[in-house]
């Protein structure tokens, strides 16, 4: 297992760009399974989420061509659709939290789909009652295979329909939106997630020849067609990331620039920094964030406490919150951080609170952070990343720590940064990776 040492107190200086965008990937790289055409996506990021699903899709038989390692070309004319059926399949979807985008396209091309409990973050109970719900309103079945404890769906025509989804769910949005693409008649979608990883799809979809209206509203409205065909699809640079980098340069900043951000599709993420007082500034399509020796925190303007929360698009994305939860420990101020969608993502402050952080844990929703303005250091120390965010946030407060830190299970960083100590040292800080 792999982790990461890290020198604290190094200033990050200088230009670094941010990759192309995680969910978005997986959304779009499954998407490729709609059509016996080749389909060309580029800013792939080289991380081993997506190189897991891309591996998977090979396994089912697309041909993938790697033209470098972001950009690709999947065509998906000769799926082995006996091997859905397969333990390999079940135990290699129960790895990876990605898979679940692969159900829609195949029921919506090939009238069946097998459903594995999928892998990913240990952040709290990640249910997906909202996708067979869709996939149920367009007319699939589900029969549970007691042999590997799995549900095989099935359909032999799906029927457009009109739905009012559960929650806002970004993943269950778009596989319903797959699935439901070549379905027979006419879909309403209403409460759907409308992010703009939803919206870079359905364009993506449409490019291909569906036929997809109410994009960036929460009323998807898609007309069934045919057959899709081929296209070429640029993925957009990762929100988080850019929210990453946004933190680092806040904590350990002495000047950086986030190029091309795709700033009109960050949404409220530059805001929820700068209420944490930090100086965001757009230059173009980059964003500068300048070196700062103190930064207050807002305050509402009846003047209580400031308070962060996550919410589905347009609010506050929850990938963030660990990130902000950080920055906010060397803030002059007071801020509520409120962790509304899962109830697992706040117990890593346990690790801040070791090196020194004011946090008080109210429950795993809620913490109050007392920023120390940099008054106390945060202290080095050893860490176990816990999921893929958290493993960030503590990378962040390791590299402004005092003395050396070491951060074990980097394996779940990696699986959505791509090559981030070596991008980082370019930037001044002092990373190394070891066994």
């Amino acid at each position: 297992m792999a982790s990461f040492i890290i020198e604290g107190g190094h200033p990050l200086e200088g230009t670094i760009t941010p990759q192309g965008a995680k969910n978005e990937a997986l959304q779009v790289i499954s998407a490729t399974l709609l059509t016996s055409d080749p389909v060309r996506i580029t800013n792939i990021p080289d991380i081993l989420d997506v190189n897991n699903l891309i591996q998977l899709l090979r396994d089912i038989g697309v041909k993938v061509t790697r033209h470098d390692a972001h950009d690709y070309t999947f065509q998906a004319d000769d799926i082995n659709l006996d091997f859905l059926n397969s333990r390999d399949f079940v135990d290699k979807c129960a790895s990876l939290r990605g898979s679940v985008l692969m159900i829609g396209p195949l029921l919506g091309r090939f009238g069946k789909a097998t459903v594995a409990q999928p892998g990913g973050d240990k952040i709290g109970r990640r249910r997906l009652d909202t996708h067979f719900l869709g996939f149920k309103n367009l007319g699939a079945h589900f029969v549970h295979d007691d042999e590997y404890n799995v549900y095989r769906i099935e359909a032999q025509h799906l029927k457009g329909t009109y739905m009012l989804l559960d929650e806002a769910s970004v993943t269950g949005t778009a596989n319903i939106i797959m699935a439901a693409v070549m379905a027979k008649g006419t879909t309403t979608i209403y409460h759907a997630a409308c992010e703009p990883y939803i919206q870079q799809l359905c364009h993506m979809l449409n490019h291909m020849g569906a036929n997809i209206s109410g994009i960036a509203s929460n009323l998807i409205t898609i007309v069934g067609v045919e057959r899709l065909h081929g296209t070429d699809h640029r993925i957009l640079p990762d929100m988080i990331e850019v929210g990453s980098f946004i933190g680092m340069g806040a904590m350990v900043g002495n000047g950086i620039r986030i190029k091309d951000v795709s700033l009109r599709n960050l949404g409220p993420i530059p805001d929820a920094f700068r209420r944490l007082g930090i100086k965001v500034k757009a230059d173009g399509d980059d964003l500068v964030i300048p070196h700062q020796a103190h930064y207050v925190v807002d305050s509402f303007l009846d003047g209580t406490i400031m308070t962060l929360s996550d919410a589905p698009w347009p609010g506050l994305t929850p990938d963030l919150l660990s990130v902000l939860l950080v920055v906010a420990t060397q803030a002059r101020g007071t801020v509520l951080i409120h962790q509304k969608m899962f109830e697992s993502r706040l117990f890593f402050v346990d690790k801040l609170i070791d090196m020194g952080a004011q946090i008080i844990l109210c429950d795993p929703h809620r913490a109050v952070v007392v920023g120390q303005d940099h008054r106390i250091r945060l202290r080095a120390g050893r860490m176990t990343s816990p999921d893929i965010r958290a493993g960030i946030a503590l990378l962040i407060a390791a590299m402004s720590a005092d003395g050396t830190s070491r951060i074990d299970n980097i394996g779940q960083i990696d699986r959505g940064y791509q090559n981030i100590e070596n991008r980082l040292n370019e930037l001044g800080a002092k990373i190394t990776r070891v066994s």
